[in-house]
């Protein structure tokens, strides 16, 4: 090796010990183990590009999760950096509470084009958690301004996940969430996580049938004069990619009719690509919602955003002559933003030039049946899956139904073996998810579940 080649590498390690001792001396990240704050740091990735991701020490991995269920488009996009530069040199913020910017309507505009039914009016947020929050409190609004001060009661169902702030976190049906926090629960209701694999040996039509009839029945003891909104992600990816029987979500939104209850699908996972379609609710799930909220794929993880889409039929009882003087005062100092939403349309130029929604569709069966090939090696008891995502769910035990403590070291030792053979995985509890970047390739493919076979088969032998 010439010496400038391994001056520069002994000085990139210098680089990368300083960055690492800086992280863990000063950065509180999500989800932290507060027992080694301070002694550990996670992996400290550098550069992108397309469905990859390397390390400071020149390692490439492939980005498995798609960061956090995002990046769509890949990374390294020079559209999207061209896009962002330009707007931010033209106008880089303005005051959402008395302007508003030409992208922002460009973009509500855009998206109108392709939500279903009559879902066209838009608020822009920050992220997912904003996202949600501004529709629950949407619903609160909506019942003030018609006089039902009483109707605020939100249901939501276990294992869902729907964001990190006051409310949405109390609206999260995953309690390992809640260690240490306070849960604001008062207004709260969960029903039944719709997965199969909890059902006691049901058909999936008598499972479908005892989860409507316990939304019918739970609105009825609650009150349906109290009931505000039904908030539920088409399938729940955090939950572990659990995707409820064929005809619940439209069972259940012909219920939230009947007795005036908001429907809210959480599509901050789901839309812009993920599962085919621009929105899943209509086209892969059956429905059309009350109000739908995104955020993630909307930009492809390239900057911060997030919204909902409202019907028109909602905002027309509460907006004209029906809005009894009121504001709807909700709102962020980066609603609306320039740059994020200049970034999101470059976003949708990409998906819709590269025919990713078309690509997703036609590679999604592929993805599915090549992830089923994982269904008998040791430790795994369930594969499931629906457009580009999809989970292996591990126990040590093949006929339990609540993960142990075990279970959950398998699914994490699967995480690092995988890592070290180049795959990143998201590790849920006791299950591995996998939802790539939509331009990956069918090579690319098969070269994760290569990985993740040789990972699952290793963390076999060392743990059963």
């Amino acid at each position: 090796m010439r010496r400038y080649q391994l001056e520069a590498l002994m000085n990139s390690a210098q680089m990368n010990t300083a960055t690492d001792e800086k992280a863990k001396r000063h950065l509180l990240t999500p989800a932290e183990n507060m027992s080694t704050l301070g002694s550990t740091s996670r992996p400290m990735l550098a550069s992108g590009d397309g469905i990859y991701v390397t390390t400071p020490e020149g390692r490439r991995l492939i980005d498995g999760p798609a960061g956090m269920w995002c990046t769509q488009i890949g990374y390294s996009r020079g559209e999207m950096a061209d896009a962002i530069a330009k707007q931010a040199m033209s106008l880089s913020y303005n005051s959402p509470w008395y302007t508003t910017n030409s992208p922002a309507a460009l973009l509500a505009e855009r998206i109108a084009r392709v939500t279903p039914g009559d879902l066209n009016r838009f608020f822009f947020t920050t992220g997912g958690s904003t996202a949600v929050d501004s529709a629950l409190r949407f619903t609160e609004y909506f019942n003030n301004v018609l006089g039902r001060p009483m109707k605020k009661r939100i249901i939501v169902r276990k294992d869902g996940y729907h964001g990190s702030t006051y409310l949405t976190a109390a609206c999260s049906g995953r309690e390992g969430n809640w260690q240490n926090f306070d849960i604001h629960q008062d207004r709260i209701r969960f029903i039944s996580s719709p997965n199969i694999r909890l059902a006691n040996g049901l058909t999936e039509e008598r499972f479908l049938d005892q989860l409507v009839t316990e939304f019918e029945t739970t609105i009825m003891e609650l009150g349906a004069d109290t009931v505000a909104a039904f908030l539920a992600e088409p399938f729940l990816a955090s939950g572990g990619v659990i995707i409820p029987p064929k005809g619940y979500h439209s069972r259940i939104k012909a219920l939230c009719e009947k007795f005036d209850i908001i429907y809210i699908s959480d599509e901050v996972v789901s839309a812009f690509g993920r599962c085919g379609e621009w929105f899943a609710s209509e086209k892969t799930f059956g429905f059309v919602p009350d109000i739908i909220t995104f955020a993630k794929g909307v930009t492809s993880g390239y900057v911060p955003l997030g919204g909902m889409a409202v019907s028109e039929k909602l905002i027309s009882r509460v907006s004209g002559d029906s809005s009894k003087g009121g504001f709807f005062t909700n709102g962020y100092t980066w609603s609306g933003h320039a740059v994020s939403c200049a970034a999101a349309l470059a976003n949708m130029d990409l998906i819709e030039k590269e025919n990713l929604l078309e690509h997703t569709r036609e590679l999604a069966p592929y993805f599915q049946n090549q992830l089923r090939t994982l269904a008998d090696l040791p430790g795994v008891v369930d594969v499931r899956s629906v457009g580009l995502v999809g989970c292996v769910e591990c126990m040590t035990q093949q006929d339990s139904v609540i993960a142990s403590d075990a279970d959950k070291a398998f699914a994490n030792r699967v995480d690092d073996i995988c890592f070290d053979l180049g795959l990143i995985v998201r590790p849920i509890a006791n299950m591995c998810v996998i939802s790539p970047p939509l331009i990956i390739t069918r090579e690319q493919i098969n070269d994760i579940i290569s990985i993740l076979r040789k990972g699952i088969k290793l963390a076999a032998e060392e743990l059963l």
